[in-house]
């Protein structure tokens, strides 16, 4: 290994000195879990053919008294309409289940949220039932309780409740689907998280990216930068606390780690190389980014509060990227060191880098999966498209068809990828997700032309 003159980048992250920031995010509430159980069952659902047959209904949640609260200009009542129809969209858009939301359903009544009447929801079809209940404290907050049914057993599954500050009820509405979504189907979550990403605005010759986060189904939109310099490829930290990027404060680069709850950032590496795609390691205490010297590209490592940092790779040629496997041990990136861009892997401190892609076309981007057995990337050959493979490069899939589909994210399960989709004519941008079947497919809303997609980890 070789490490670069300390001369290059600063020795230690500094406070920024040129701040392009917006007002900071208003600190998070945590949300209280007020009430927990499930039974001793042990149903799941693990045909994954099978899961799109489940009918799920979700009426609207019920209230015990009207009152009013800043969440909803009508009221408790109207709220738990709105829970149930985010409920009803996220579990629809997983491509999973087959939900009947709110609209279309009667209203229980706030006494039978815990005793539903089995025979009703059987009559028209439903397989699982979801009810719940909103209702606002004398301090304002709001308690929202969610239940999950087999309708056919009669027997409740799952319940929990949780309470919310107003502007969080979204937040409880994730977690509730989050519930149901690890109860049928035994995996880990990933509603209640959020995705960071670029925002451009602009013409083309003058295009204005900004940092931006969401939520995971597009609502509660923030810019985090002003415009006043370029933002490009965010990463969350591991524990979601930070945001990691690349800016162009004064037209050279800098690696930024931006802090959520405070709303500062410092500075990791500033110099006038070129220098693009940050990434964090699974433990939060390193951060591998792309540096071209002397004309060649390799990849560094640094650790995360700045320092002197380590060449991992020194080839001919253009090396970029990293992505970690989830236990550490492994990077992936890609290179042209063959001719063409290609995906490779080498152990973490750059030993035993190895070709993996040779199914024709070029590879790139490449995001290794949570769950540590596939690796999305970009696949050249004409088109942009997304596609996965296992860690050794074989059984390669085509994931989606647009004309450039390119830098793929994964959400916090493994399930669904996330991804940018240029349009062939007009050159807007904007953020897609598919899922592992390549059969779901889904635009995210945005404010603005979107790029860059980053999705964190589950919120705590």
């Amino acid at each position: 290994m070789k490490s670069l003159l300390a001369v290059l980048l600063a020795g230690t992250a500094t406070l920024a000195s040129a701040q392009d920031l917006g007002a900071p995010q208003a600190r998070e509430a945590p949300v209280e879990v007020i009430e927990s159980g499930a039974d001793d069952g042990e149903i799941r659902i693990t045909d994954e053919a099978a899961w799109s047959d489940i009918g799920i209904a979700i009426p609207a949640f019920a209230t015990d008294r009207e009152r009013a609260t800043p969440a909803n200009d009508a009221g408790t009542g109207a709220l738990g309409r709105e829970v149930a129809r985010v409920i009803t969209a996220n579990l629809r858009n997983n491509g999973l289940f087959k939900p009947v939301g709110p609209d279309s359903l009667p209203q229980p009544a706030f006494g039978e949220v815990r005793a539903p009447t089995y025979a009703t929801w059987g009559g028209k079809g439903a397989e699982m039932l979801v009810q719940g209940y909103v209702t606002a404290r004398d301090d304002g907050r709001l308690v929202v309780g969610c239940y999950l049914y087999d309708v056919a057993l009669q027997q409740q599954l799952v319940r929990e409740g949780w309470v919310v500050a107003p502007g969080d009820w979204r937040r409880a509405a994730h977690k509730c689907s989050d519930l149901i979504f690890s109860r049928l189907t035994g995996e880990t979550p990933f509603f209640d998280s959020r995705i960071a990403y670029i925002a451009e605005t602009g013409p083309k010759d003058r295009r204005v990216k900004r940092l931006a986060v969401m939520d995971s189904d597009g609502a509660n939109h923030r810019f985090l930068t002003l415009g006043s310099a370029t933002a490009l490829t965010p990463r969350y930290s591991p524990d979601y606390s930070k945001i990691l990027y690349l800016s162009y404060v004064d037209g050279n680069p800098r690696i930024y780690v931006y802090d959520i709850n405070s709303g500062k950032q410092v500075v990791v590496t500033e110099n006038r190389k070129p220098t693009m795609a940050p990434r964090w390691s699974p433990d939060g205490k390193y951060i591998l980014f792309s540096m071209a010297v002397a004309g060649n590209t390799d990849i560094y490592r640094i650790p995360a509060t700045g320092g002197t940092p380590v060449k991992l790779t020194d080839n001919p040629g253009i090396d970029v990227g990293g992505s970690f496997s989830p236990d550490g041990t492994k990077i992936v990136f890609e290179s042209d060191r063959s001719g063409t861009q290609q995906c490779y892997i080498m152990d973490a401190d750059g030993r035993n880098q190895k070709r993996i892609s040779f199914f024709g076309g070029r590879c790139a981007t490449p995001e290794w999966s949570p769950r540590g057995d596939q690796i999305a990337f970009t696949r050249i050959a004409g088109d942009f498209n997304v596609a996965v493979m296992n860690t050794s490069g074989g059984n390669m899939r085509v994931l989606t068809k647009g004309w450039q589909d390119e830098a793929p994210t994964w959400a916090p399960n493994g399930r669904i990828i996330q991804f940018f989709r240029t349009e062939r004519n007009t050159g807007r941008s904007a953020i897609w997700q598919v899922d592992l079947t390549g059969q779901n497919e889904r635009r995210l809303p945005t404010y603005a032309d979107a790029s860059d997609p980053a999705w964190g980890p589950i919120r705590p």
